[in-house]
């Protein structure tokens, strides 16, 4: 008996177009096949807030995967099922490497109640571009401290450093060697942003590939396919956990390897149409 399949898929580089929304197609037919059945889900280095505006209109059974696994979260309530926060330790260090390093960080928290996103002062056009798009997109999670150190009372559950790419490359570097085995990083270009690089960091138990166990283990899951669709190097671990594993032509090399089928890219609703074609919808979808 075939089993039945999960589809879980990045947002960013994956699903969505270059501009950062669905196309009108992938959310018409998501949303059809969804209502007839579709096991769909997401995980992304996206905050919950991030992606209730971009799915709006979806209505998802599962759990979402937000900030590279740091949350696994109900998309519609954004009520946190799982919290990977870092330890209030590694934190005090790291806000103290970093400054010491030239660099303020965006800090993400939980605070028992509610996601916050703080900021001090805006030292560079990467986090001044930032603050604008999340002026832009009326992000309630936004927060102005005058001592980053205060959001130590939260649950921080990812900094994020923004700057050019050499001089964030040696922050990277001092980091791992003080902190490597109690954290995950990403580091990467904003595709929204050229020029200015990010540095995420978070607890090493925030990770897409761990966010699907956990997901399988606690959503009865233990018998399903799971196939997995990315773009990018943080996608790796998710990959690792899946059956089918599938990357999008327009992936990065370093993930590539891990993919057990590459589609089209990303612009082409390639995801949408994999999945259109496995559900049987192709036809009805793109008649002769």
């Amino acid at each position: 008996m075939k089993k039945k399949r999960l589809y879980i898929t990045d947002l960013d580089g994956t699903l969505l177009q270059d501009d950062a929304t669905l196309s009108p197609f992938c959310r018409k037919t998501l949303q059809e096949m969804m209502s007839q059945g579709l096991q769909f889900t997401v995980a992304s280095a996206r905050s919950v807030f991030s992606m209730q505006d971009i799915l709006r209109g979806l209505t998802f059974e599962l759990p979402i995967i937000s900030i590279n696994g740091g949350y696994i979260s109900d998309l519609s309530t954004g009520r946190h099922h799982f919290i990977n926060a870092i330890d209030t330790v590694v934190v005090d260090s790291l806000l103290r490497i970093i400054e010491e390093g030239g660099f303020l960080p965006w800090v993400s928290t939980f605070d028992g109640t509610r996601d916050r996103l703080y900021y001090s002062r805006l030292i560079n056009e990467g986090m001044q571009w930032y603050l604008a798009d999340r002026i832009e997109a009326k992000d309630v999670r936004l927060h102005h401290l005058d001592k980053l150190s205060d959001s130590l009372q939260d649950q921080v559950i990812c900094l994020i450093v923004m700057g050019k790419e050499k001089q964030l490359a040696e922050l990277r570097e001092t980091i791992e060697k003080k902190h490597g085995r109690q954290l995950m990083m990403q580091f990467y270009e904003n595709r929204y942003s050229p020029g200015w690089h990010w540095l995420s960091i978070h607890d090493h138990k925030a990770n897409k590939g761990r966010a699907l166990q956990t997901l399988v283990e606690h959503w009865g899951l233990k018998d399903t396919e799971l196939v997995v669709f990315g773009d990018a190097e943080n996608d790796i671990d998710m990959f690792q956990e899946a059956d089918l594993a599938v990357a999008v032509s327009n992936a990065e090399a370093t993930l590539k390897p891990f993919a057990t089928d590459i589609i089209g890219s990303n612009v082409d609703d390639s995801v949408v149409k994999y999945i259109a074609a496995e559900m049987g919808f192709l036809s009805r979808t793109y008649p002769n």
